[in-house]
């Protein structure tokens, strides 16, 4: 599918017009970042689009927090917080992290260990890893967690009387604006909108898109039979749509609108059709069924809309911004300022509903569009109605450490 790149450089008297969002995924199949997902279910979302002004140099962004080196005695229940699922999610990260130093010499020690063995493992990390706690700006150590996972939905390969709600491939008239062409520290920020004449304009909003007769007509990929989970796929990123002979295929995040996401819970909320406590992706379910003549017009509060992509059939799970499978409880989406795609990440928390300590190693291997923050995470939940649940209640408290090659200075630290 085309897609139009042109340089920043030359389109500063258009930025105005445009959207900042996260990068768009590229062609191949190996790369697949999801988009922003909505609050309370899991908010991680494109973030509203500040201003932009010249000289280049006030486009920099501050820092998100900063590290502090500690030792593994610091992290909560460290002993109990491994797992066979996320030593193999480790290994997932080897097969992108093996040839960049330093990661080479640590991914072949970890690939001759073998199967999972707790003890094995725990040396392992202890031996050849630094933890770093991540702290807020305001040296706080807590931040928000929140959860996602893949939806089953229903759908058809042509527009039926019941499956009738489009998910669309990319449309060619997307224009993407690389900002680190203009300033080298906004490298990986976009901008994303279309061309009319000789300017840029932003794209098509989720109301604009979602008419009778809407400008994106002729690209969809497949026809679901429920908006309210098609909303949800968009938030999830990733999911499987199951066809009426049985097939199922998989589709992942392509792109997205450039709008900034407009969470429908806080709107509902606002509106007194939901408690806080109604305010899960459950709650919201509940009332679109009774509200059927009002759910449109709720839907078009959020304009930001995703863009899908078909992908491998053969996938053990979506595949994440670094380009492996996700596994279920043991991948997370972060914030790449902060924590580098592929490391280890030392997650404590508590779980969805319950002051229960949810404390464990995790692989930091997806991001997500308002997973923006130092002391924030996206917790991956795995696929089915036990992943559906916890995903939809997770709104917790909790603390990350990154674990970083022994003697060596991350990134986000310098």
């Amino acid at each position: 599918m085309t897609r139009l790149l042109i340089s920043a450089c030359i389109l500063v008297p258009f930025l105005l017009a445009g959207c900042a969002t996260p990068p768009p995924a590229p062609q191949s199949a190996a790369s697949a970042p999801r988009p922003g997902v909505c609050a309370p279910v899991s908010p991680t979302c494109p973030q509203p689009v500040k201003t932009v002004s010249t000289p280049a140099e006030n486009l920099a962004l501050p820092p998100p927090g900063h590290l502090v080196r500690t030792d593994f005695s610091q992290l909560p229940h460290w002993d109990s917080g491994l797992s066979p699922a996320t030593w193999n999610a480790f290994l997932e990260s080897c097969t992108r992290l093996s040839q960049d130093a330093p990661w080479t010499s640590l991914c072949q020690q970890a690939t001759a260990l073998g199967p999972f063995d707790a003890l094995t493992m725990r040396r392992f990390f202890e031996h050849s890893f630094d933890p770093w706690q991540i702290l807020n700006p305001d040296e706080s150590p807590q931040g928000l967690i929140t959860g996602y996972y893949e939806p089953l939905l229903q759908g058809s390969l042509t527009r039926t009387a019941v499956y009738r709600f489009p998910l669309y491939g990319p449309p060619p008239d997307l224009l993407t604006i690389d900002l680190g062409d203009l300033a080298p520290d906004l490298k990986g920020r976009h901008l994303r909108g279309r061309l009319v004449g000789n300017r840029v304009v932003p794209y098509f909003s989720r109301a604009e898109i979602d008419l009778e007769d809407g400008p994106l007509t002729g690209h969809e990929l497949l026809w679901v039979d429920n908006p309210v989970k098609l909303f949800f796929l968009q938030i999830q990123g990733s999911g499987v749509v199951q066809l009426r002979d049985g097939r199922r295929l998989h589709v992942g995040y392509a792109d997205q609108n450039g709008h900034p996401f407009r969470s429908i819970a806080r709107y509902l909320m606002e509106q007194g059709q939901l408690s806080l406590a109604q305010a899960s992706m459950q709650g919201i379910e509940a009332w679109a069924r009774s509200h059927p003549q009002d759910l449109q017009a709720v839907l078009n509060q959020n304009p930001s809309f995703v863009f899908f992509r078909l992908l491998p059939p053969d996938l053990p799970g979506p595949l994440g911004t670094l380009g492996v499978p996700l596994t279920g409880q043991a991948s997370l989406a972060v914030d790449t300022q902060v924590i580098p795609l592929g490391a280890p990440v030392f997650l404590s928390t508590t779980w969805p509903g319950r002051n229960q300590p949810l404390d464990r190693l995790m692989m930091a291997q997806d991001t997500g569009g308002a997973i923006r923050g130092a002391v924030r995470a996206d917790f991956f939940w795995g696929f089915g109605v036990e992943a559906e649940e916890a995903a939809g209640h997770m709104k917790q408290a909790g603390q990350l450490w990154l674990l970083y090659p022994h003697g060596v200075q991350p990134p986000a630290a310098h």
